[in-house]
């Protein structure tokens, strides 16, 4: 009680009222101007700014038209396997011909003009009606273009805009010695992918597992940008890029740019 008088006592003083005002130091003027800029730039920049993300995705590189598997239409045994793997087939080409039980002979033939990229029969084996024994890819000419295919998940799909930016991570290319594919969005799939529909179009029925493991996506078609300064044709990050081609049903990861968003959008509760 008794500091608390001499206290007041002091402040009811005249003799200290002639006293000069002691103002902020310029330190405290430069720190409170720094961020008053920087609190105007922030909100300048949560109003007018944008924010870019990405999505990744897994991918493969494909011919435009995808692949098919070709099944027996008869039960009974391989008697010759007529095309080879890598071969280029007209449609209705012979593909293997097989013995049935009643003891004519059927050959199976190509749906569509294609390579072939696998060959699951063998001669002599006993195959049954509707089994697998070919993987054709849907390429008529040996300079059709590749493209990509990403497996996007189905919620960031419609968030993808029109020949959106792509870059790939090509598995059989050093990333750190060759840089990553450029490519832009052609075509945003209009519905979920299943694993029998992968499996279709991409002619292996294990990528169809792969790529629905956590959940169904969508199909993402990716022109590939062109360029005559590489030896695959193809524009990389790096001046050169790798030097060889590119085939299909080679992996990748594919980043898509996706469309820029106003921070103030996701700063707001």
């Amino acid at each position: 009680m008794q500091f608390r008088q001499q206290a007041l006592a002091k402040l009811q003083s005249p003799e200290e009222l002639d006293l000069p005002v002691r103002f902020a130091r310029p330190q405290g003027w430069l720190a409170l101007s720094v961020t008053v800029v920087v609190m105007a730039a922030a909100s300048v920049w949560a109003v007018t700014g944008t924010v870019a993300s990405t999505v990744s995705a897994p991918a493969v590189l494909t011919h435009g038209e995808g692949s098919y598997i070709l099944q027996s239409p008869v039960a009974g045994q391989v008697t010759e396997v007529v095309a080879q793997e890598g071969e280029r087939l007209p449609a209705n080409a012979p593909v293997l011909k097989v013995r049935t039980a009643q003891g004519g002979t059927t050959v199976v033939r190509t749906v569509a003009a294609g390579r072939v990229t696998a060959l699951a029969a063998t001669i002599g084996a006993i195959i049954s009606t509707g089994a697998n024994v070919a993987a054709v890819e849907k390429v008529a000419h040996a300079d059709d273009p590749l493209y990509a295919t990403v497996y996007v998940p189905a919620e960031s799909a419609a968030t993808i805009p029109a020949n959106a930016a792509v870059d790939l991570t090509v598995q059989s290319v050093p990333t750190q010695q060759y840089g990553v594919l450029r490519g832009h969005v052609k075509a945003v799939g209009r519905s979920a992918q299943t694993p029998q529909q992968i499996s279709s179009f991409l002619g292996d029925s294990q990528l169809g597992e792969q790529f629905t493991k956590k959940g169904r996506p969508v199909a993402v078609l990716v022109r590939l940008d062109r360029s005559a300064a590489t030896k695959s044709g193809l524009k990389w990050s790096s001046a050169d890029g790798p030097p060889f081609a590119l085939t299909s049903m080679t992996l990748a990861t594919g980043s898509i740019r996706l469309a820029d968003q106003r921070p103030v959008d996701w700063l707001l509760p």
